[in-house]
C-alpha cells in the first residue's frame, strides 16, 4: 500500500524515532510532522495534550496515512488510547523501555529519564509495575532539556549542567541502566556517554518503535508494494532550519497550525 506512514511528535525529538522508522522500512513513505510551536508537551494538562494530539492526528490522516506513529512519550501516555478508540486507522505510541532495563541490569537499579508528563502519567507506573518487580527505578524529570534540544543547544553548558543536576544522584545510587523516556533525548547520548560511567547502558525505543511498525503494516497487509521513488515530508509550526538539522534534510516545510 503506498499510502504513507505518519510520525507526529511535540517537536524534533521524534526525527530520532523517524531515522529508525526509515532504516528499517526504506520503501515507505513518511510524513512527518512536528508540533515545535507548543513544544514541549511535558508540562501540559492531559486535555491539552488531548487537544494538540488530535490535531495532529487528523492532519496526517488528511494527508493519507495509513498507520500513525505517536513518537511522543507524553502523547502516547495521555492519548493514545483515545485515538485509537476515535480514529480507524492503526497507531503504535512510545513508552519508556522499562522493560529491557529491567532484563539488563545487574544491580536491579534502574535510572529514568523523562518529561513530567510521562512520569506521572498512568501507563508508564502500570509498566513499571508490571516489568520491574524488584528493581529500584530512580525517575527524574527532565526539566528544561526539551527547550534546549529544540533550540538545537545540545552541547550547550547549560545542557551540560541539567544533565549533571539530574543524573549524578542516579549514578551514586547505583544505576547500570538509564531509560531515556523522551523522543527528544536520543539526540543527547553523545553527551550523555561522556559523562556517565562506562558500566551504565543508555536506552531508548527507536528500534523496537521501528520494529513495532514493521509487524503492524505486515499483519495488516499495509506494507508498500509500490515502486520508488519513495518520499518524506517533513513539517513544523516553528524553525524550519532546526528540523532540517535533526533530520539530516533540506526540505523541511513550515506549517502555520
Amino acid at each position: 500500500m503506498k499510502s504513507p506512514i505518519g510520525i507526529f511528535d511535540s517537536g524534533v525529538g521524534g526525527t530520532s524515532i523517524w531515522k529508525e522508522i526509515n532504516r528499517l522500512l526504506p520503501n515507505e513513505d513518511t510524513i512527518y510532522l512536528a508540533d515545535s510551536k507548543n513544544a514541549p508537551y511535558g508540562e501540559k494538562p492531559k486535555e491539552e495534550i488531548l487537544h494538540l494530539s488530535i490535531k495532529n492526528t487528523e492532519f496526517l490522516l488528511e494527508k493519507g496515512c495509513k498507520l500513525i506513529v505517536v513518537a511522543c512519550n507524553t502523547a502516547t501516555t495521555n492519548a493514545i488510547d483515545y485515538l485509537r478508540e476515535h480514529y480507524d486507522v492503526p497507531f503504535i505510541g512510545i513508552e519508556p523501555a522499562i522493560k529491557p532495563a529491567a532484563l539488563q541490569t545487574k544491580t536491579k537499579k534502574v535510572g529514568v529519564l523523562a518529561t513530567k508528563g510521562t512520569l506521572a502519567s498512568s501507563l508508564f507506573h502500570n509498566t513499571s509495575k508490571l516489568h520491574a518487580s524488584g528493581i529500584k527505578v530512580f525517575e527524574k524529570e527532565g526539566h528544561g532539556l526539551v527547550e534546549l534540544i529544540e533550540a538545537g543547544q545540545l552541547h550547550s553548558p547549560e545542557t551540560k549542567k541539567l544533565l549533571q543536576d539530574y543524573l549524578n544522584p542516579m549514578v551514586e545510587a547505583g544505576i547500570d541502566c538509564l531509560v531515556l523516556g523522551c523522543t527528544h533525548y536520543p539526540y543527547l547520548i553523545p553527551l550523555l556517554q561522556e559523562m556517565l560511567p562506562t558500566n551504565i547502558n543508555i536506552i531508548d525505543s527507536g528500534e523496537a518503535v521501528a520494529r513495532q511498525a514493521k509487524t503492524v503494516l505486515v499483519k495488516n497487509d499495509l506494507l508498500n508494494d509500490g515502486n520508488p521513488p519513495f518520499t518524506h515530508q517533513f513539517f513544523t509550526n516553528k524553525d524550519v532550519s532546526i528540523l532540517n538539522k535533526f533530520a539530516d534534510i533540506t526540505r523541511a516545510s513550515f506549517l502555520d497550525f
